[in-house]
């Protein structure tokens, strides 16, 4: 280290580099929540403009060291000194002391950053990336479904898994759509407001109770459904009627297979207009409870989890 230039302090010149690096870093962390390809292209201009910034505040190091001739003055009355030339192999300072002390505070803050960032980092992104995905579930044959009636399905979203993954789903025969189709309303038993077990609201048929490989259906007179946490209430279709949840029941796909009803995977919904085989529905991708999925307050929420939870 050397005391010279501590009367000039070091002071960077503006540059953009260091927003365009920070740009790359917001990229880089929304990208493993959302797509890859976001990811790698903040990666990316994280790198190019990270060195082209480090390349810029280096670059007074960098550069040859000027030869400074040593200073001579003419002394009154006194014999003249001829100059003594500087040691040809006494190399030059580079740093002064106030550039390394810079350097040195990057360097430990940084350090100190990256182990406070990284854990919390790791454990608050990855589960939204990981794309936990849920198998299909079979219910059994159609004919465990009457026709504009409710039954209460308890199934295991993965049985290699256990009960961890059992899920309910509230699921109605609305019969044939004027094209043919099989309809059913498919209903998930997690209330929308904070992911509650919401109840139906009416008698249930235990007595008609069977249990088909490993699915309980359980008959029900549903008008209604209701969360007994915080006072949601949803109609016969989902929709929302009162209480603090902010969109309609989610819901589940299906399809037929050799007669038998399959479910697929969740999806969000906004609003239900109609019943039964004539109902419109605002369909979404799934989100989590508490979280808008149509209007202007779905702005707030523009990244949509990939996995599934209970």
């Amino acid at each position: 280290m050397s005391n010279n230039g501590h009367d000039t302090p070091h002071v960077p010149g503006p540059s953009l580099w260091p927003i365009a690096f920070a740009i790359g870093v917001a990229c880089l962390l929304l990208g493993l929540v959302i797509s890859w390809i976001v990811a790698v292209v903040g990666a990316v201009i994280a790198v190019v403009f990270g060195f082209l910034w480090a390349r810029d505040v280096t670059r007074d190091v960098r550069d040859e060291v000027p030869h400074i001739e040593p200073e001579t003055r003419a002394v009154a009355d006194t014999p003249t000194v001829a100059p003594v030339a500087a040691k040809a192999d006494e190399p030059l300072p580079a740093y002064t002391r106030s550039r390394f002390l810079e350097a040195s505070t990057l360097g430990v803050g940084a350090a100190i950053g990256a182990i406070v960032t990284l854990p919390v980092l790791g454990f608050t992104v990855l589960p939204s990336f990981t794309n936990i995905e849920e198998d299909e579930a079979d219910l059994g044959p159609l004919e465990n479904f009457p026709e504009n009636e409710y039954v209460i399905a308890s199934y295991l979203a993965n049985p290699s898994q256990g009960e961890v993954t059992r899920r309910t789903a509230f699921v109605r025969n609305n019969g044939l759509t004027d094209s043919g189709e099989p309809s059913f309303t498919i209903l998930y038993s997690r209330c929308v407001h904070l992911g509650c077990p919401v109840q139906p609201n009416g008698p249930i048929d235990e007595a008609n109770a069977k249990e088909v490989d490993g699915v309980e259906l359980r008959p029900v007179l549903a008008q209604s459904f209701g969360c007994p946490c915080h006072g949601g209430l949803y109609d016969a279709e989902g929709n929302r009627q009162a209480g603090p949840p902010v969109r309609s029941l989610d819901r589940l796909t299906f399809s037929i297979r050799e007669g038998r009803l399959v479910l697929g995977e969740l999806y969000a919904v906004g609003n239900v207009s109609g019943t039964g085989a004539n109902a419109a529905i605002s369909r979404y991708p799934w989100s989590v409870p508490g979280t808008h999925v149509d209007g202007v307050e779905a702005w707030l929420y523009p990244i949509v989890p990939s996995q599934v939870t209970g």
